[in-house]
């Protein structure tokens, strides 16, 4: 095992006290810090704590020692997934994420928006109560939700989401919004919402930060989720996802490939998200941890690159193995605990995690804490 040096990234919508005072370090901090990355993504690779290596380096000058050899010719010589400890204190923008097929595609063929030839299906773990939007609600709710408001610039907008088809409701009416960007109309939906509460106060919310952005309208399209601590929202490809407020664990595979939607300065690719967005109604965007051992859980995902387990150690369970081979990141978010490889153990507090190579059988975890591993199934 060896201890990780993990870069934070600081961005606007993040939160001044929450990694902070998970790693004990004085908060308010001077700027607001949104992410805490922990693998080998070359834009902020974590370092070796002892050598002050990057874990991109000493991947590239050991592929297989490090990822073992089913992982390379699976992934190639990179790690396949990216562990974050993720604090949103203001909403970020709405987007999507393209099929592994659809992401070669366009980045061979040059597309502007595929920065890589990697899909990014990725999950996120509530540490807190968490605040999200995840999925399309059944468009004719959406349709008398926006009816009721009596805005007249919407009519074209509830006639889509009242169409028997809902795949073709959901697409008219999205690519109606962002098509067309109409900021007035934007103005006039978050004045006819102000005061009543409910579904509507999600548009006031959102218009104090991104003031006539037609993602506020969109943004009511879909599902809004408070997660509890321990839930999870699972976000395959084409899921039309935006993180509101909270502090979790985000586990993804390691990409750049992001669509927007709106609730951003960005560039909104509008016909490139209609072609990846999955126009599908998701009934129940919160998937809940099955236990799989005494103190043991998991988030089960139909995805090959990673695969997230998550350990509780008190009085009752004072030891737990952690399952797997391939490369794993193991992450402390409370107490303290013992990692042992069975060759050079390790000792983490809140807010530290660190590596372990392919070639390492599971991992034994001892002490007072609460753990996640993440790792290639």
């Amino acid at each position: 095992m060896e201890l990780l040096d993990s870069p934070i990234r600081k961005y606007a919508w993040g939160s001044q006290t929450a990694i902070a005072t998970l790693q004990g370090r004085p908060a308010p901090t001077a700027e607001p810090e949104a992410e805490l990355w922990m693998g080998a993504h070359p834009a902020s690779p974590s370092r070796l704590a002892v050598s002050g290596t990057t874990l991109t380096d000493a991947i590239a000058a050991d592929p297989a020692g490090l990822l073992g050899a089913a992982g390379v010719e699976r992934f190639g010589a990179r790690l396949p997934f990216l562990l974050k400890i993720l604090a949103a204190a203001q909403p970020l923008s709405l987007q999507a994420h393209p099929t592994l097929a659809q992401a070669r595609e366009a980045h061979a063929a040059g597309h502007p928006s595929y920065v890589d030839a990697w899909h990014k299906p990725e999950m996120l773990v509530a540490l807190t109560e968490f605040d999200a939007l995840c999925g399309f609600r059944d468009p004719a709710v959406t349709a008398a939700d926006l009816a009721a408001l009596g805005v007249a610039g919407l009519e074209e907008t509830v006639g889509a989401l009242r169409q028997d088809d809902k795949a073709a409701a959901l697409h008219d009416a999205v690519r109606g919004l962002l098509a067309k960007p109409d900021a007035t109309l934007v103005d006039e939906v978050v004045a006819a919402c102000a005061g009543r509460g409910g579904a509507y106060s999600l548009a006031v919310e959102l218009a104090e930060q991104y003031p006539g952005d037609a993602g506020v309208i969109v943004a009511m399209l879909l599902n809004r989720v408070r997660l509890h601590p321990g839930e999870a929202v699972w976000m395959p490809a084409g899921n039309l996802h935006a993180y509101l407020r909270g502090v979790g664990v985000e586990i993804m595979a390691a990409s750049d490939n992001v669509l927007r939607g709106g609730l951003t300065p960005k560039h909104v690719d509008v016909e490139e998200l209609l072609r990846v967005l999955r126009f599908e109604v998701l009934d129940d965007p919160v998937t809940r941890p099955t236990q799989v051992g005494p103190g043991l859980v998991t988030w089960p995902v139909p995805v090959d690159d990673f695969t997230l387990h998550r350990a509780v150690l008190d009085a009752g369970t004072p030891a737990v193995r952690l399952p797997g081979g391939g490369p794993r990141i193991v992450l402390c978010v409370r107490g303290g605990v013992r990692v042992d490889d069975g060759v050079v153990p390790v000792t983490l507090e809140a807010g530290q995690a660190a590596f372990a190579p392919a070639s390492r059988g599971e991992l034994a975890i001892s002490g007072e804490g609460d753990v996640f591993q993440a790792a290639t199934p």
